[in-house]
């Protein structure tokens, strides 16, 4: 399977194409327009079809899925671009329906390895590393009960030598953001992600299965969302106009922070809200690795002992695969990933040679690399509120004029940051919709056959 997308309009009884602007005046196009076909909008998608509203999903890009993305290229094995980790498996509906669906859900390896230097951490290290990151939680969490600082301002001061390695594992690595840039509060807030589950096949790949039959339109950006008409709502995307009675809103808060969409009136609330919730840097280096020359297990998860912001994550032999990623975020990974492709391969091969040894790099094979800042549907990772701006969240919650709904891993107070969360808040947002808009009245009864009128034929469609 290659990278997964669909270039063309899925077609469905749902779905109608957007003509030129009508007006208040016009025929509703569907019931319910959805802007964004990652997870949030393709779990709201399922259950408006489920309660038989008519519904259209708009995607600027031209494939399905958001920042969950599968890809076979260049290795000829899947692995995924974007999310990959499935938090909290027993609770996750996204982990439940995969397992329905017939796809591989695996518990992920529970603990982690550290490196230090040129070894692994003995045992009495590990203990001290993780009382630290115990510490280091409940630290944070005591400072959240009196106010939102930032998480770097609760850090405890006896961490000493593992403070680098915290700071990467709860900030980078967790949150995509420096932990000067992370809300307290926000932090404390999130459910405890202490078990996680993996998709063999990618979890690009589950969420691509999950949107089957939906109607989609690709290579349509929404442009401008207008809720000046009494009772509609009108849709600008790139291929024209499209009138709803409801919209639900995906798009990262990076997208609304740019202002690619334009609103009318505009929802100064939540758009300052998403000011608050902008995406942090999280990316991806993927190194073959045959014949695990790092001597680490299947989907083994390792950090080091880190000296100073740079360093990196490890998840080893993905899957059963040679597939090795190395992991950056935060400042680091930023910088290091505006620098290119060459750069952030040269980085993980040094480091990773640091701390196995020069000759690794004999082993390497192929190599890929992701660039979530620049994808310009997407712009970033996952949104950690900055310090003060917990309340960003609910604020997203909030309808505008009981037509516009906003929905994502942003908008979830303890889930934030999950493909968990996304879909959550897409089903919460359609049921919220589905509630304003009433049940479906059932059609008329069909007269009589001597009666009925023949359809006329206009512009080659039925109408």
């Amino acid at each position: 399977m290659s990278i997964l997308s669909r270039r063309s309009f899925l077609a469905g009884s749902t779905a109608a194409a957007a003509g030129p602007r009508l007006g208040a005046a016009a025929t509703l196009d569907v019931d319910i327009a959805i802007v964004g076909a990652g997870a949030a909008g393709i779990a709201a998608a399922r259950r408006v079809v489920a309660a038989k509203r008519r519904c259209l999903l708009l995607e600027a890009s031209d494939r399905i899925g958001g920042r969950c993305i599968t890809d076979t290229r260049p290795f000829g094995v899947p692995w995924d671009r974007g999310a990959h980790w499935l938090h909290t498996p027993d609770i996750n509906t996204v982990a439940k329906l995969g397992r329905q669906s017939g796809l591989d859900i695996y518990p992920a390896p529970p603990g982690q390895k550290v490196r230090i230097g040129r070894r692994y951490a003995r045992e009495g290290e590990m203990e001290d590393f993780l009382a630290a990151l115990v510490r280091t939680n409940r630290a944070i969490g005591e400072a959240a009960r009196k106010t939102d600082v930032s998480c770097l301002q609760a850090l405890p001061k006896d961490l000493l030598d593992w403070r680098q390695t915290i700071e990467f594992v709860l900030g980078p690595f967790g949150c995509s953001k420096d932990l000067g840039e992370v809300s307290a509060m926000d932090f404390a807030r999130a459910i405890e992600r202490d078990s996680d589950a993996f998709c063999r096949q990618g979890l690009g790949a589950l969420i691509a299965k999950l949107a089957d039959g939906l109607p989609v339109r690709l290579g349509a950006p929404v442009r401008q969302i207008d809720l000046t008409s009494r009772g509609i709502v009108e849709i600008e995307a790139a291929r024209g106009w499209l009138t709803a009675r409801g919209v639900i809103v995906t798009v990262s808060t990076g997208v609304l922070a740019a202002g690619k969409i334009k609103f009318a009136p505009e929802p100064k609330r939540q758009l300052d809200a998403a000011n608050s919730l902008r995406l942090g840097s999280y990316d991806r280096i993927v190194l073959e690795l045959p014949n695990n020359p790092l001597g680490l297990d299947r989907d083994d998860l390792m950090f080091e002992k880190a000296q100073g912001p740079r360093t990196a994550a490890v998840l080893a032999n993905v899957a059963g695969s040679p597939l090795v990623t190395v992991d950056v975020g935060g400042k680091f990974g930023r910088d290091l990933a505006a620098q290119g492709e060459a750069a952030m391969t040269a980085f993980a091969l040094d480091w990773l040679g640091e701390l196995f040894g020069a000759d690794l790099r004999k082993s390497v094979k192929r190599t890929a690399t992701t660039q979530w800042n620049n994808e310009p549907w997407v712009l970033g990772a996952a949104s950690a509120a900055a310090p003060g701006g917990q309340p960003a969240r609910r604020a997203l919650m909030e309808p505008v004029r009981d037509r516009l709904w906003f929905a994502g891993e942003a908008v979830h107070e303890t889930f934030w940051g999950t493909v968990g969360g996304a879909w959550e808040s897409g089903e919460r947002a359609a049921d919220a919709v589905l509630r304003r808009l009433g049940p479906v009245k059932e059609p008329p009864p069909e007269v009589s056959a001597p009666q009925r009128r023949r359809p006329q034929r206009v512009h080659g469609a039925l109408r």
